[in-house]
């Protein structure tokens, strides 16, 4: 089984920062592509920044340039520099992982149980 934890969220004001992290842990061969989706309230879930675990990135364009994926590898960990927030950013962040269980195997998807991000004033 793989189980990703996640911590870091919580009430910024707008502008402010939070870093979330994601920590997977279990019993696995490889983890491949790690990132984080998020869900306002009525809204359908969307990407919001992904790295492979050769360092490539992705973002949404909504959060380009005040948005950081980044990922420790040995510590099986991907995290999200979130700056310049916006009243818009809030929602419940998801971490996910693409995760090769087996040598060979077709890499399943693994998520955390969410972290809610509210920016208000």
């Amino acid at each position: 089984q793989v189980q990703l934890v996640e911590s870091g969220g919580g009430l910024v004001q707008p502008g402010g920062s939070l870093r979330l992290s994601c920590a997977a842990s279990g019993s696995f061969f490889s983890i491949y592509a790690m990132g984080w989706y998020r869900q306002a309230t009525g809204k359908q879930r969307e990407l919001v920044a992904a790295v492979t675990s050769g360092g490539s990135t992705n973002y949404a364009d909504s959060v380009k340039g005040r948005f950081t994926v980044s990922r420790d590898n040995a510590k099986n960990t991907v995290y999200l520099q979130m700056d310049s927030l916006k009243p818009e950013d809030t929602a419940v962040y998801y971490c996910y992982a693409d995760v090769g269980i087996d040598r060979g195997s077709i890499p399943d998807d693994y998520w955390g149980q969410g972290t809610q991000v509210t920016v208000s004033s």
